[in-house]
């Protein structure tokens, strides 16, 4: 499953993004570290469910379907907040970085009204600039990666050479524990082109390296939270700056989100994750400051598209990550599993996966016995190379 890290430093709303993104009962509270241990939750992704096509409703077992909207869970971090220094053990930062090993990808939450320091405590509103905490964490996060490539380098670098062994290959066994391959570091060594030997690199150079290696292999979208109680003109300096610096910056209210889903499970509203708006249903129960509330929550919905929870969320997976979302089925003709059951499973797949990928990931069998794959909607006969396309259902035959 796709697991994405939410990062930043403390009180900035991570607990209650995570919240609002998952439903998960976590606790929130206005003070540096109120998450201590890490916070592991599902959230969904939304893609539009082949169902429609089919004509017969569907029948997910792992996902959701929605009035033709196949929900598709990811796994969704929570960990501690990160301060700076974090890399030599300053607050929590030892577990928080080890909690984020298998994270394919951040969101990083930052406090758009710049109203808290470095380390999380309250300050004025626009006291200080959210874009020192991309600065410190993108630093924190690189420093982590250089320490644990550093380490006894020399003697590792000169068995490189003396073995004629490929440095993408050592790397990559040294950081195998950070869910970092071979390709990501290859992309990132030529990108930096460090054109001495390696038994020559120094520290600078083995940390230029790192957050290259950062940038591709744990890429990071910032959520600009508490935007609905942000100076307008501070935000939008921000998000400009975000994206002049390489990176996309969505304004968001994870209060405004977990206050929706909240009104939606007691039955006063209809919303689902994602929409641009909602539907008061009992308002005979809502008294007018509650109602007021959902008016101020439906303006900022129209000014952004949105609370911006699950716009990031989808931002990151198939925008960052560029997943694509494919159905496995048994039955060619009739999209279904051996027990009649409709599109049943769908997995996310990186860009470029193909037949045999899927095979793998349904079944290791299936991937050792792969003969060939059939397209559900033309019927074609697909090899192990052919490249999966979203939305696709795909019949795996295997040697039996």
């Amino acid at each position: 499953m796709v697991e994405l890290g939410l990062v930043g430093k403390p009180n900035v709303g991570k607990s209650t993004f995570f919240a609002a993104a998952t439903m998960h009962t976590v606790e929130i509270a206005n003070y540096p570290f109120t998450t201590i241990e890490a916070n592991r939750g599902i959230g969904y992704v939304r893609k539009p469910c082949p169902h429609v096509e089919l004509g017969v409703p569907c029948n997910p077992r792992k996902s959701l379907c929605v009035c033709g909207t196949r929900y598709i869970p990811v796994e969704i971090i929570d960990v501690a907040g990160l301060v700076p220094e974090a890399h030599a053990g300053k607050g929590l930062g030892n577990k928080f970085l080890d909690d984020l090993r298998h994270a394919n990808a951040l969101i990083h939450i930052v406090d758009a009204t710049g109203a808290t320091d470095a380390e999380g405590n309250f300050l004025p509103p626009k006291s200080r600039d959210p874009w020192e905490d991309v600065n410190f964490l993108e630093k924190e996060i690189a420093y982590w990666i250089a320490g644990i490539i550093g380490r006894g380098w020399i003697r590792i670098a000169r068995r490189l050479e003396a073995e004629k062994i490929k440095i993408e290959v050592a790397l990559s066994e040294r950081l195998s524990g950070l869910n970092i391959g071979e390709r990501e570091i290859h992309t990132a060594l030529n990108n930096v082109d460090l054109k001495k030997s390696p038994t020559k690199w120094n520290d600078m150079d083995i940390l230029h390296l790192s957050f290259e290696i950062r940038r591709i292999a744990k890429p990071m979208v910032i959520a600009a939270n508490k935007a609905d109680a942000a100076d307008e003109e501070y935000l939008s300096s921000f998000i400009k700056k975000a994206k002049e610096r390489g990176y996309y910056a969505i304004p968001v209210s994870a209060d405004y989100e977990l206050a929706l889903k909240k009104a939606a499970k007691a039955g006063l509203i209809s919303y689902n994750p994602g929409d641009e708006d909602f539907e008061i249903i009992q308002e005979d129960r809502l008294n007018r400051r509650q109602l007021n509330a959902l008016e101020k929550i439906r303006e900022f919905m129209r000014k952004f598209g949105g609370t911006g929870v699950q716009k990031i969320i989808e931002y990151t997976v198939f925008n960052l990550l560029r997943m694509i979302a494919v159905y496995p089925v048994e039955d060619e003709n009739k999209w279904t599993d051996k027990d009649g059951n409709v599109l049943p499973d769908v997995y996310l797949f990186r860009e470029g996966s193909t037949a045999i990928d899927l095979a793998y990931k349904v079944h290791t069998e299936l991937g050792e016995n792969f003969i060939r794959a059939i397209d559900g909607r033309t019927k074609k006969i697909l090899g192990h190379d052919y490249p999966l396309q979203d939305g696709d259902v795909i019949k795996i035959i295997a040697r039996r």
